[in-house]
């Protein structure tokens, strides 16, 4: 299936090859954004090999270069215009300028270009749309964890309703365009579905308020049955207490497309050969279990109980040949094969597959004589004795650090050895076992009220309390507990919850964090008469093995249902393009009666056998709020048994100890957290223009002027350098199968605002 890493390297790259200057070499010019953007899918190396000679930033000082045609590849700023701009107000910085900004162009920024000095040096200008960040093979993020408090974070006054909704619709904005780059990378113009909770009213500062709610109908308006005749004004009135997190940002998902598509009419034209893909827009109030649960499948265990740094940078201590302990610091990433063939699996499962491979690895390195490793000491031993574990490779004149099999499987080794070291420690089977009978349990529809040998349980708090009482569980582990607990009984007394939190002696700011969980949707206080109110998601049982891996994360049954056309058309209306169903309304609530199982899209139909992988019907998912590993790992297991290409991207990916954190500070708008230290930014003043915002969170400060005048380039060309460092790129290499399909630039001038445009 495709990429989106090799996806996104694949047309950096046709941008940087659709420059060929006559004299050879070129120049790149970047911005910060574009920087990490480029260096999280190719290295510096990869980039240079394009007929690179330097790459410049753009906020530095950067000496005349008239002889070199330049590529900028940047965010499409007002600060960036600007200064393309005076490169070539006083004198002329590059011989000609191949502009690629990394998403679209706004019409006043492109008028203000095309009317400057720069005009007659620009040869193309082209939109890119890949302002996202591939973290793997099939997933994407926005690395916006502080958007959890902007959709989240209850506003403090009543006054303070309307401003904090300008700034989550602000927020929602910058979503919806990076969604819409993930659809336009893909060339995929997706039917929408988005989650409407029945359970719980729109949340944080969505939640219905006079200062947001339009006026109410005048006296004696009529109240006729239907919409139509009921009148604008009751529509409008009544509409707020629909205006959830998603259905907002599906609406302006959907009219980002339509505008692309105005203006691209080939994009998303239908290929016979793969049906429509189909975009699902959650938020993380729809699953407030997958946070909380410990699981066990190696990626989610490691970076639950490891200080994995952002999902991706490990620091561990390398065993030398000489005896000697080594600091190593490991990037987790899809260029690592074998991170990439464990990570999904169980970790009994990850350390067998381990041990096997090593195994296979010494065999045919013929490093040892004699039987192979046996378990994880073993193999500790045997790489401790292995005479090296880097080397240093030539190619195409330069030299390339490749960390050979010895160092990757003694990375895996450490982190396996830890993992199983913290589970006995911290008492991490006792703990999922009272998990695993409240999960099977929590959707009563699929219950089965027994353990995995098939007895009834004890009671949950008879389980519980010895766990709560005992000082070797870690207060985060006991918080993970009660959460999970309250969900488990849809709310309890509040003299319960008070027991609870004096039985694990939780701090102050750890009952923050349980009693956040009501601004999340979730239901914590429960009267002796309340009844149930949380819908619930059906979980299927795929009859896993491992007693204490049985939780499947709701995402799972989403999928699954929308796969076989049962999804419930209540719970996740379409915006339009619906096969039954007339276009929505943003401010219209959504239809209480529609049936889709009579309908059978072109989705449904099962793909014939002839039918290459590649044309695989594609179906995105994103989750607002954040995303778990969890989830993450059931993308990958679900594009395989169901043969589709599915993606899941969110504003960030969360684990539990994160994720606790985060609700500690909740209701103070994230003040003194990871994200935002500072809280939620501020909404007093001027209502700023997206294009304002927009200037602000991709702004970087000049370089100051040098404090002596460098001394000038030689003549003759120099080996390439670099002027400003791509950060390493933890994916391999670009492989030369990688076909550019770019034309080459026309010297000629092309004033004609078409060409310019699309270049």
């Amino acid at each position: 299936m495709s990429s989106l890493i090799t996806i996104v390297r694949n047309k950096f790259l046709e941008a940087i090859r659709s420059v060929n200057p006559p004299a050879r070499w070129k120049i790149l010019v970047v911005d910060d954004h574009s920087q990490r953007l480029l260096g999280a899918v190719l290295k510096q190396f990869d980039i240079l090999e394009e007929n690179v000679t330097l790459i410049e930033s753009i906020t530095s000082i950067r000496e005349p270069q008239p002889g070199f045609e330049a590529i900028y590849l940047i965010m499409p700023t007002s600060q960036n215009v600007d200064r393309i701009i005076k490169d070539f107000s006083n004198t002329k910085q590059y011989a000609a300028v191949h502009l690629f900004f990394i998403e679209g162009l706004p019409e006043k920024l492109f008028e203000r270009l095309t009317s400057s000095p720069a005009e007659p040096h620009l040869q193309a200008l082209k939109e890119l749309f890949l302002n996202f960040n591939a973290i793997e093979a099939q997933a994407f993020s926005m690395n916006e964890p502080g958007y959890f408090f902007s959709m989240y974070s209850p506003p403090r006054t009543e006054s303070s309703y309307k401003p904090a909704r300008s700034r989550l619709e602000e927020d929602l904005r910058f979503m919806s365009k990076m969604i819409s780059n993930v659809c336009i990378a893909l060339n995929e113009f997706p039917y929408i579905r988005f989650y409407m909770p029945s359970s719980h009213q729109p949340l944080g500062p969505l939640k219905p308020n006079a200062q947001t709610r339009p006026p109410p109908p005048p006296e004696g308006a009529s109240r006729w049955r239907t919409n139509l005749a009921r009148g604008s004004e009751a529509r409008a009135y009544e509409s707020v207490e629909t205006d959830f997190v998603t259905k907002l940002l599906a609406f302006m998902v959907q009219e980002t497309l339509e505008e692309h598509k105005k203006l691209n009419p080939d994009f998303g034209k239908v290929d016979p050969a793969r049906p429509k893909a189909t975009l699902l827009i959650t938020d993380r109030s729809m699953d407030m279990m997958a946070p909380f649960v410990h699981e066990f499948t190696y990626q989610a265990m490691a970076n639950d109980l490891l200080p994995i740094e952002n999902g991706t940078k490990y620091s561990y201590k390398f065993q030398s040949s000489m005896g000697a302990y080594e600091d190593k610091v490991a990037i987790l990433s899809d260029a690592d094969t074998t991170w990439t063939s464990v990570r999904h699996l169980h970790m009994r499962e990850a350390i067998d597959k381990l041990m096997a491979d090593f195994n296979k690895f010494l065999e045919e390195n013929a490093v040892f004589k004699g039987e192979g490793a046996a378990n994880l000491n073993d193999m500790k031993d045997m790489l401790a004795n292995l005479p090296q574990y880097q080397e240093q490779r030539e190619k195409g004149g330069h030299m390339h650090l490749v960390l050979t099999p010895a160092l990757t499987f003694s990375l895996h080794l450490n982190m396996a050895q830890d993992c199983m070291a913290l589970f006995e420690k911290e008492k991490l089977s006792d703990i999922a076992n009272v998990e695993q009978p409240a999960y099977e349990r929590y959707p009563k529809s699929c219950a089965t009220g027994l353990t995995a040998e098939g007895k009834a349980p004890k009671s949950l708090v008879e389980e519980m309390v010895p766990l709560l009482d005992s000082r070797e569980v870690l207060n985060m582990r006991k918080v993970r507990v009660i959460a999970l607990y309250i969900q488990f009984r849809d709310g309890v007394p509040d003299e319960d919850r008070r027991r609870l939190y004096q039985h694990a002696r939780l701090t102050l700011a750890e009952q923050d964090a349980v009693n956040a969980l009501v601004h999340l949707g979730v239901r914590i206080a429960r009267g002796p008469t309340d009844k149930d109110t949380r819908k619930r998601i059906k979980q299927k049982n795929t009859g896993d093995e491992y007693e204490l891996s049985r939780f499947k994360p709701a995402l799972r049954s989403i999928v699954e249902d929308q796969v076989a056309d049962k999804l419930d058309p209540v719970m996740f209306p379409y915006v339009k393009d619906a096969p039954s169903a007339m276009p929505l309304s943003p401010r219209s609530p959504p239809p209480q009666t529609t049936s889709l199982r009579s309908q059978k899209p072109a989705w449904h139909r099962a793909p014939k056998a002839s039918v290459q992988a590649e044309n695989r019907q594609r179906m995105l998912l994103f989750v607002a709020g954040g995303v778990t590993y969890s989830e993450m790992r059931e993308i990958y297991q679900l594009s395989e048994l169901l043969h589709k290409d599915i993606f899941i991207g969110s504003t960030h990916v969360v684990t539990p100890k994160g994720f606790v954190d985060d609700l500690k500070v909740l209701d103070l708008g994230g003040a003194g957290s990871k994200a935002l230290p500072n809280g939620l930014r501020d909404m007093r003043g001027e209502p700023k223009s997206h294009q304002q915002l927009y200037d602000e969170k991709y702004f970087v400060q000049d370089a100051p002027p040098p404090q002596r005048v460098a001394a000038k380039p030689p003549k003759n060309l120099a080996p390439p350098r670099v002027a400003a460092p791509i950060q390493l790129s933890p994916t391999n290499s670009y492989q030369d199968s990688v076909n550019s399909s770019a034309p080459s630039v026309k010297d000629e001038k092309k004033k004609k605002r078409g060409l310019f445009r699309f270049g």
